[in-house]
């Protein structure tokens, strides 16, 4: 009987080690990938002048800072090592902000293809750097307020010996009763609903000028429109990862063995897939970045580049 629990236990450590290295090997192939898509985007400066790059580099950047941290939270809880609950509040409000960075971000990408084929002689002045830059503060001011509500919340509820507690990191700790999750969650739910509707909206009045359109722009508005369904493919990624902590929090009150396999699952699959597939797609869908990516890539060996 020993020796069969021995085992099982070997095998379970075993199955978790190998959990934990599959997510290793996927979170640094996307922290490499996102890097290299980093680099090139600096050293041309048609990108870093035009707004659609720019806000594909936030994007870039909001997920190699969202991988980065929740990996080390992954690699934290295995090893069981404790946090101070205010250096775990921190890393929650990092985590919180960049969780809807990307698909506020995205978002404002679609509308972004919207103005430059819909209102073609109003792009250069909506979509300017200056305008650029106050459009990043406006994502980050939108992405923040979940967070805002949510630590509003907490800290009337929280006691002081509270945050000089040592825990296991994670947003679970944070949630003192059983509505702040379904807040959470509707929440979350409520930013799918309004970014939705702009995809629809933006997809359909492009759809409309692409079918009024002739010659030259009847191609490029054409090209947009596959360009919005491609952020709704993005955005659709993005955005699931919203519906985690709500079905995560039902299968919680089931079974907690359940719960951490469902959690896993969500993380591989609606958390690191996304934030690996949809920066990839992207790069190598734009003819002028792919161009760009593949001679840094290559280290200049590829003799096709653009001027």
């Amino acid at each position: 009987m020993a020796t069969n629990n021995t085992l099982n236990d070997g095998k379970s450590s075993f199955v978790i080690s190998y959990q934990v290295l599959l997510v290793q090997v996927f979170v640094s192939v996307s922290l490499c990938i996102n890097f290299l898509q980093i680099t090139t985007f600096f050293m041309k400066d048609f990108f870093y002048t035009t707004m659609r790059y720019i806000l594909f580099a936030v994007t870039l950047v909001s997920d190699c800072l969202f991988l980065f941290i929740t990996d080390v939270l992954l690699l934290l809880s295995y090893l069981s090592v404790t946090t101070q609950m205010w250096l775990c509040l921190i890393i929650y409000i990092v985590l919180s902000l960049y969780t809807f960075v990307t698909p506020v971000t995205l978002t404002a990408m679609t509308l972004e293809r919207y103005v430059a084929i819909c209102m073609p002689l109003r792009h250069g002045e909506l979509c300017s750097t200056r305008n650029t830059m106050h459009c990043i503060l406006i994502i980050h001011g939108l992405s923040s307020v979940p967070c805002i509500i949510f630590l509003s919340i907490f800290f009337a509820s929280s006691t002081q010996s509270f945050y000089t507690q040592g825990r296991i990191c994670s947003v679970e700790i944070f949630i003192f009763h059983s509505w702040q999750g379904h807040l959470r969650a509707a929440i979350s739910q409520f930013y799918f609903l309004i970014m939705c509707i702009a995809i629809v909206f933006s997809y359909f009045k492009i759809l409309k000028v692409a079918k009024a359109a002739s010659g030259q722009n009847k191609s490029s508005s054409w090209k947009g429109l596959r360009t919005v369904v491609l952020h709704a493919f993005q955005l659709l990624l993005g955005l699931i990862q919203l519906w985690c902590p709500f079905i995560e929090a039902a299968v919680l009150q089931i079974n907690v063995m359940l719960f951490v396999k469902v959690r896993y699952f969500n993380y591989i699959t609606f958390i690191i897939a996304p934030r690996c597939l949809s920066p990839l797609i992207y790069g190598l869908r734009d003819e002028k970045f792919f161009l760009a990516l593949k001679y840094y890539a290559l280290c200049g060996l590829s003799r096709i580049y653009f001027d």
